[in-house]
C-alpha cells in the first residue's frame, strides 16, 4: 500500500464509487420480482441482497483476472489514467440509464469504458479482440437468450405441475422458493459483478508496477469491491427495481421462481467459467422468459425494445465518453483534474433530476395504470393479461410471439374466472338476504317471503 501513487489512488477510489454504482444499478437483478410479488418487505430484499452480495464477493477470482489480465493487454503501455477514464466512462453511463429507470449493462459499461479509453489511449494493440470476442460479445448474445429459454421452459412446468391445486394454497410455498432463488441470485451477482471491480483495481495496480502481472487480487481489494458494492446494494436501485417487477411483464409468485432459478444457474456457470457476462441481461431476459411462459402471460415488448437498444448503446456509448475522457487526461495533471471535476458536475446534474421524481421503497410498486401490488382476486388475475395485451401497441414481436402463442380469448378467460371463484355468487347472496328486512321496499319485502315458500 505505501507504494501507492495519487493518481492510483484516485483510480482505486474511482473504481470503488463505479462498484457502489453497480450495486445499486443491479439491485434489480436479484430483488425486483420478489419486490413485486411481495414476498419480501422492499428495504428487507435489498438489506438481504447487500450481504449475500458481500460474500459471494469472496467465493472467486475468475472473473477478476479476465478483466486485469484478459481484455486489456497490461503490458501494452496502458497508463493508471486511462483506466480512470474508463471508468468515467462506465459511471457516468450507469446514472444515465438509472435515470431513465432501464435495467442496462454495468458490466458492459465497464467494458465498453476501458476499451474506448484504451483504443484513444494506445491503440487497437491495447485491446485483445479475442478475448473481448469469446468472453463478452458473445456471452452477452447467448446468456440472456438461454435463461429466457430456462425461465420459459421452468414457468411451464411450474404451472403444469400446480394445476390441480388452488392458487392460494400454492402462493406461500412459492414466495418462499423466490426469497430463496433471489438469494442465490444475490450470491451469483457477488461472484460475478463484485470482481469486475476487484479486476480494475488490480490492473491499475499492474500498470503502477504495484503488483506483479498476472497476480490475483489482494485481499484488501476483494474486501474493499465486496463492501463498496454490498452498499450500493443496500441503497436500492428503485428506479430499475421498478421496471424489471413491474414494467416488463405482470410477474405472479411462481414465474418469480422460475426466473430467479434460472438466472442463477445461468450467472454461477458463468462465474465458474471466468465468462464476465452481465447479470442485467441475465435477469432480464429470465424475466421475459417467464412472461412467456404463463398462459395468457404478456412481456411489454415497448419496454423491453427499450431495453435491448440500451444494452446495444452501452458499449459505444460509454466508450465514447471514456475516449473523450482519456483525451484530457492523457494531458497530463490538469486533465485528470478536469475530468474530475467534470465528472462529479455530471454526476450531481443526474441526481438532480433524479429528485424531481423521486423512487423509494414506498413507492417501487407504483406504477401508473397497474393495479395495486397486492394479492389480487383470483378472477381479477385471471383478467389481467387480457387488459395489459389491450393496452400494449402491438408491433411485429409481440404479432410473431401471439401467432406462435396466442393469448386465451375473452370467452377462455370469463369461464376461467368462474370457474376459479364458483362461490362468490352465493356469498353475496347470502350476505345480501339478513339486510334485507330492515331497510327493503314494500316490493321487496313482499317477495322475500314468496322465495322462501318455494
Amino acid at each position: 500500500m505505501e507504494h501507492i501513487t495519487l493518481l492510483i489512488g484516485i483510480v482505486i477510489i474511482t473504481a470503488l464509487v463505479f462498484d457502489f454504482t453497480n450495486g445499486f444499478h443491479d439491485t434489480a437483478n436479484a430483488m425486483a420480482t420478489t419486490i413485486s410479488t411481495g414476498a419480501l418487505r422492499p428495504k428487507t430484499a435489498v438489506a438481504m441482497s447487500a450481504v449475500l452480495n458481500l460474500v459471494g464477493a469472496f467465493l472467486s477470482v475468475e472473473v477478476a483476472k479476465t478483466i486485469s489480465g484478459g481484455i486489456i493487454d497490461e503490458g501494452s503501455g496502458i497508463q493508471p489514467e486511462v483506466i480512470f477514464a474508463g471508468l468515467v466512462g462506465a459511471i457516468v453511463w450507469n446514472l444515465l440509464t438509472w435515470l431513465a429507470g432501464l435495467p442496462s449493462s454495468s458490466s458492459h459499461a465497464l467494458f465498453g469504458g476501458l476499451i474506448g479509453a484504451t483504443l484513444v489511449s494506445v491503440g487497437m494493440d491495447g485491446v485483445n479482440g479475442d478475448a473481448v470476442v469469446m468472453k463478452v460479445l458473445i456471452p452477452a448474445v447467448a446468456a440472456p437468450l438461454v435463461a429466457g429459454v430456462a425461465a420459459l421452459v421452468a414457468t411451464r412446468l411450474t404451472y403444469r405441475i400446480a394445476r390441480d391445486r388452488d392458487p392460494r394454497d400454492t402462493a406461500k410455498g412459492y414466495r418462499a422458493g423466490q426469497i430463496a432463488s433471489a438469494a442465490l441470485v444475490s450470491l451469483a451477482h457477488g461472484t460475478n459483478d463484485a470482481q469486475k471491480t476487484m479486476g480494475v483495481i488490480t490492473l491499475a495496480l499492474v500498470t503502477g508496477g504495484v503488483v506483479a502481472p498476472a497476480s490475483d487480487p489482494p485481499m484488501w481489494v476483494i474486501v474493499s469491491a465486496g463492501v463498496a458494492i454490498a452498499l450500493g446494494t443496500y441503497l436500492g436501485g428503485w428506479r430499475i427495481i421498478r421496471t424489471m417487477g413491474k414494467g416488463l411483464t405482470d410477474i405472479q409468485p411462481p414465474q418469480g421462481f422460475a426466473a430467479q432459478t434460472g438466472a442463477a444457474t445461468v450467472i454461477l456457470a458463468s462465474s465458474h467459467l471466468g465468462f464476465a457476462l452481465s447479470t442485467t441481461q441475465v435477469c432480464s431476459g429470465s424475466v421475459m422468459g417467464s412472461g412467456l411462459g404463463r398462459k395468457g402471460g404478456v412481456v411489454r415488448w415497448s419496454t423491453a425494445g427499450r431495453m435491448v437498444i440500451a444494452w446495444g448503446l452501452t458499449l459505444p456509448a460509454a466508450g465514447l465518453v471514456a475516449g473523450a475522457a482519456a483525451l484530457l487526461a492523457d494531458q497530463g495533471d490538469w486533465g485528470v483534474t478536469t475530468v474530475a471535476v467534470l465528472a462529479v458536475i455530471a454526476c450531481g446534474a443526474i441526481w438532480l433530476a433524479s429528485r424531481r421524481k423521486p423512487v423509494d421503497h414506498t413507492n417501487v410498486n407504483d406504477v401508473e395504470g397497474a393495479p395495486a401490488p397486492a394479492a389480487a382476486a383470483v378472477a381479477a388475475d385471471a383478467t389481467a393479461p387480457a387488459t395489459a395485451d389491450a393496452a400494449e401497441p402491438v408491433g411485429i414481436v409481440t404479432a410473431a410471439v401471439r401467432s406462435v402463442a396466442p393469448p386465451p380469448t375473452e370467452a377462455a378467460l370469463a369461464q376461467s374466472a368462474s370457474d376459479a371463484a364458483p362461490a362468490a355468487p352465493s356469498a353475496t347472496a347470502a350476505d345480501s338476504l339478513p339486510a334485507q328486512p330492515t331497510g327493503a321496499t314494500p316490493a321487496t319485502s313482499a317477495a322475500a317471503p314468496a322465495k322462501a315458500t318455494v
